[in-house]
């Protein structure tokens, strides 16, 4: 009987944000985004009940890094550089919990709506775009059970990962020199020649969508 109140707070909760979505959309701009699964996610107020990691995994599938100024025949995806950040990170923690693991997975999930802006672009766009960006990221946490905001060390462990993959996708695939990279990424990280055949060489859409896909639901159904 406990179990049925708390479920019907959940529901009334629910119909009462959405009913505030709907009344801000009838009487400003559209602000949604209509989802291939069928969802319509919120941009200014989203519902970890409208995230689906079938969009997720479709869209960072099909956005690109480096505004797709990369080498080869596909673009260098957000899904695959989530991966490489990924597999970055277990190698300097490898004791890196599931949650910490998808915190890492997670940290560009937003971009498969408001796609990957490069970081020159975002200064000059300033807080609005943060702001946006971090409820995204947020309502992403919240559908995957994890905290709204990740911990001081999960952002820190992201933070040198994400620039080591920066380095390397930088000096591989987008025409940096190292010296020009390593002024901007810092120094670069150690891979080995597997890892580097196999996340930087871009993949197709329907691999990179694939591979995220699965990696996230390992973790999450773990």
């Amino acid at each position: 009987m406990r179990h049925a109140k708390r479920l019907d707070v959940a529901a009334v909760t629910d119909t009462a944000h959405r009913a505030r979505r709907v009344t801000r959309t009838s009487t400003a701009p559209r602000a949604w985004q209509r989802m291939l699964s069928g969802r319509r996610l919120d941009l200014l107020d989203p519902s970890p009940l409208d995230i689906e990691l079938e969009d997720i995994a479709h869209g960072l599938a099909r956005v690109a890094r480096w505004n797709g100024q990369t080498k080869g025949a596909h673009i260098f995806s957000v899904a695959q550089h989530c991966l490489l950040v990924e597999a970055l990170a277990r190698l300097r923690a490898p004791r890196l919990d599931r949650g910490g693991r998808l915190a890492v997975l997670l940290h560009d999930a937003p971009e498969y709506v408001i796609g990957d802006m490069i970081s020159p672009f975002k200064a000059v766009i300033g807080g609005d775009y943060k702001a946006v960006e971090l409820r995204l990221l947020t309502a992403i946490h919240r559908r995957f059970g994890l905290k709204a905001e990740a911990s001081t060390a999960i952002k820190a462990l992201i933070k040198v990962a994400d620039s080591g993959a920066a380095y390397l996708e930088a000096t591989r695939l987008a025409g940096f020199d190292p010296a020009e990279a390593r002024r901007f990424f810092g120094r670069p990280p150690a891979v080995s020649a597997t890892m580097e055949r196999d996340f930087l060489k871009p993949w197709p859409a329907e691999t990179a969508e694939a591979r995220y896909f699965e990696r996230i639901k390992k973790l999450f159904g773990a």
